[in-house]
């Protein structure tokens, strides 16, 4: 397949999530169908409404950083350290060899370090002001994550970080592959990170009514596209992508997964937190990521769905890739990983462009679990419960975010 935007390719990856601390382990339990949600361990649950999450175990942020800068870190952007670590591994890419002042990172998030705001406000209210943390604000920033990627490993190229919400994640490829494109960097650590998972966190969205209180069926919980879901389930982690020039991973000799084609930006102008129910903003994301990737609907063969689980944003989104799609949308495999790794929340669309990637490279697509009574407004080929092997020689990314943010980025075989 050729495109005048094959020009920024994908050689390595990086991952973080509840159901593997590598990018390995989290593919395999990916396409095994496994689910990452259990009953909450970082704090006593047991006063909330929902006490299950899809929290990220085993991790040992000193395997990526000594024991003083780990502690000076919070946990997501221990995450996106480690995340970035195994991706820049994967591609097999010595900075020290390479032009550092060209390497870049963009690594978004959500809620940055929400965590540390509640902790720290506890600290303040019950001992005072001189027993508060004098690292509060870099630690709390949410751009310490790109920021110390770039210390971390030297790199010198652009460093950015926006906060779209749910949708961060996938906007950091699609800044990404632009930055490069626009001749600021040859490669680029792209992903999201996130780590809101708090008592504050889960009292807010319970009351919101946004999260699954399947609390006695944890593994369940999660069921995007089904007629009995209730609501998504909070997750953690971090996924990092590593983008590059064509002709600079071409004259290194490097491994290419696929072409990152781009993607696009539009916003519903609807509701602080509600999709527009007719997914009109959505499907003018899609349509203009394929139109800047010079694609038509007729090439998609897979779309990593954001799916989360919610009522209203499942039917949305389902009439958004109809509308976009047309007719191409009764041919296409879709398929949602929040169904076993909860939302990511700001990398949420790091993990669907990883998907989307290996998708591409492995011919294998991950299946949405839990998917037992499909609703019937949902009417799309949501691969239930079973990976399938198939061709995909393009697939999309879709990434929605509170406040109507709508971002798609389009990934292609190379």
């Amino acid at each position: 397949m050729s495109s005048p935007r094959d020009d920024v390719v994908v050689t390595g990856l990086g991952a973080v999530t509840p159901v593997g601390l590598t990018t390995s382990e989290t593919w395999q339990a990916l396409c095994a169908g496994r689910s990452g949600v259990g009953r909450i361990t970082q704090f006593d649950a047991s006063a909330l409404p929902v006490q299950i999450a899809a929290e990220v175990r085993g991790f040992d942020p000193t395997r990526y950083a000594d024991g003083k800068m780990a502690g000076r870190l919070e946990r997501f952007a221990q995450f996106a350290l480690a995340a970035a670590t195994e991706a820049l591994a994967d591609a097999g890419l010595n900075v020290a060899e390479a032009e550092a002042d060209r390497i870049g990172v963009v690594m978004n998030t959500g809620g940055g370090g929400v965590g540390l705001v509640e902790r720290e406000k506890a600290v303040l209210d019950e001992r005072g002001p001189r027993r508060v943390s004098p690292l509060f604000v870099p630690m709390m920033m949410s751009n310490i994550a790109s920021c110390q990627i770039s210390i971390s490993m030297g790199l010198r190229g652009p460093v950015l970080t926006s906060t779209a919400a749910c949708a961060a994640g996938v906007l950091a490829v699609v800044d990404a592959a632009r930055l490069i494109r626009d001749g600021e960097a040859d490669v680029i650590i792209a992903g999201g990170c996130e780590s809101a998972l708090t008592p504050l966190s889960f009292a807010a969205m319970s009351n919101m009514r946004a999260l699954s209180r399947r609390n006695d069926e944890p593994e369940r919980a999660s069921r995007p596209f089904d007629l009995d879901r209730d609501g998504f389930v909070f997750g953690e982690g971090s996924v990092a992508l590593v983008l590059e020039r064509r002709d600079h991973a071409v004259s290194r000799g490097a491994r290419i997964y696929a072409a990152a084609m781009g993607g696009a930006v539009t916003a519903d102008a609807y509701h602080v937190a509600a999709p527009d129910p007719d997914g009109r903003g959505a499907a003018r994301a899609m349509t203009r990521a394929l139109q800047y990737a010079g694609l038509s609907p007729d090439d998609v063969d897979y779309i990593c769905a954001h799916a989360t689980a919610t009522e209203v944003g499942d039917v949305a989104e389902a009439r958004a890739i109809r509308q976009a799609l047309g007719h191409r949308a009764d041919r296409v495999a879709v398929s949602a990983p929040k169904s076993m790794v909860g939302h990511l929340m700001g990398a949420a669309g790091a993990l669907g462009a990883l998907v989307a990637v290996k998708a591409i490279h492995e011919g294998v697509v991950p299946p949405t679990i839990n998917l037992e009574r499909q609703d019937p407004e949902c009417d799309l080929d949501c691969v239930p419960n079973v990976a399938r092997r198939m061709e995909v020689g393009v697939a999309m990314v879709n990434g929605f975010g509170f406040g109507g943010q709508n971002i798609v980025a389009v990934f292609a075989r190379a």
